[in-house]
């Protein structure tokens, strides 16, 4: 129930946008990271260096697309970038009784809005030009729905090896190449604690702690803290990261959406400790205080590779049979020999 305020820099020649969780450094890190999780024979071809350089560089891509401040886009593509896992009490949800369908959420607050208006903060006018002010963000449907076509996307590819033409087997990795690395950026989001969360640049409302209400907080854990300390080291942290594992239960039903959301709840529970840490000096970068949020930030890092490694191995390793596609190419092959 926020709007979200983006400034744009240069990284890599490549225009992109924060505040978008991470830096372009960092969501490149995550994605390079769960690379370095997976097996050699992940997906049943070759991730060369120039398929693992693209979805390096597409962890980038969500953010990119903020430069267009088309209203049409900026509706479409905002919301996805976080979540406000504190908001959703007030649509009587818990984080265990959220729905798994997009826009069985969105009929839900839209409900909760209707019956009890008054207890959901005023929308300031003239503040709300894409109409997402009324929204709590789409992070873990987000990034479920990407899960979801990775693994079309390979059962695609598994039936066009069986039955296709080289092209069409190059054009099916290509793009599952594009969504794992369109993907990872969700992911990558969700690593970062202040995109699961109403605080996410700053304190708002009682702040009996103290703690920060500048909207410089979010910036400077994005990249600028990074840069102050010179940068993300991704080859030490790859050493950190254990070979993609299955995700357990994501075979039953909303057993991806319940995953995704344990991982944000989880990310959730390190935002007070975040504005603890800044209170405190760990953030400044200046002297021995000021490095020790390094290992934090770090981490999140190493947690977001993990999960996004996760999540390309489990859509490989579920990815059903596509028998309709199967009996296309069977008859195509039936018809090209007559």
């Amino acid at each position: 129930m926020k709007v979200k305020f983006f400034t744009t820099v240069f990284a890599f020649g490549a225009l992109v946008l924060s505040t978008g969780a991470w830096d372009y450094e960092g969501h490149h890190a995550v994605n390079e990271l769960a690379l370095a999780a997976l097996p050699p024979d992940f997906g049943g071809f070759e991730l060369t260096p120039a398929l693992k350089n693209r979805i390096e560089f597409l962890a980038g891509e969500p953010d990119r697309w903020r430069n267009i401040r088309d209203l049409e886009l900026t509706h479409d593509n905002g919301p996805d970038h976080y979540f406000d896992l504190e908001d959703i009490a007030l649509c009587g949800l818990t984080p265990e009784t959220l729905p798994p369908l997009r826009y069985d959420f969105v009929a839900d607050l839209a409900r909760a809005r209707a019956a009890h208006p008054e207890t959901f903060p005023a929308i300031k006018p003239g503040s709300d030009a894409d109409h997402t002010r009324e929204l709590d963000g789409f992070l873990p449907w987000a990034i479920t729905e990407y899960y979801e076509k990775l693994k079309s996307d390979f059962s695609v590819l598994k039936a066009l090896k069986a039955h296709g033409r080289p092209d069409e087997v190059a054009n099916a990795e290509a793009d599952i190449v594009y969504v794992m690395g369109v993907m990872g950026h969700y992911v990558g989001d969700g690593a970062q604690p202040l995109h699961t969360t109403k605080y996410f640049n700053g304190w708002v409302g009682p702040n009996p702690n103290g703690y920060t209400t500048s909207t410089k907080i979010h910036a400077w854990i994005d990249g600028g803290y990074f840069r102050k300390t010179g940068g993300i080291k991704t080859g030490l942290l790859a050493g950190k990261i254990p070979p993609a594992a299955p995700i357990p239960g994501v075979n039953e039903a909303g057993g991806m959406f319940k995953q995704v959301v344990a991982y944000l709840v989880a990310q959730n529970k390190l935002v007070e400790p975040l504005y603890q840490m800044e209170k405190n000096g760990e953030f400044s970068g200046m002297g021995d205080k000021g490095m020790e949020g390094l290992p934090f930030l770090n981490g999140q890092l190493v947690k977001g590779g993990q999960m996004l490694g996760n999540i390309w191995y489990s859509a490989w390793m579920n990815a059903p049979e596509d028998t309709y596609l199967e009996g296309q190419l069977r008859q195509r092959a039936a018809d090209e020999a007559k």
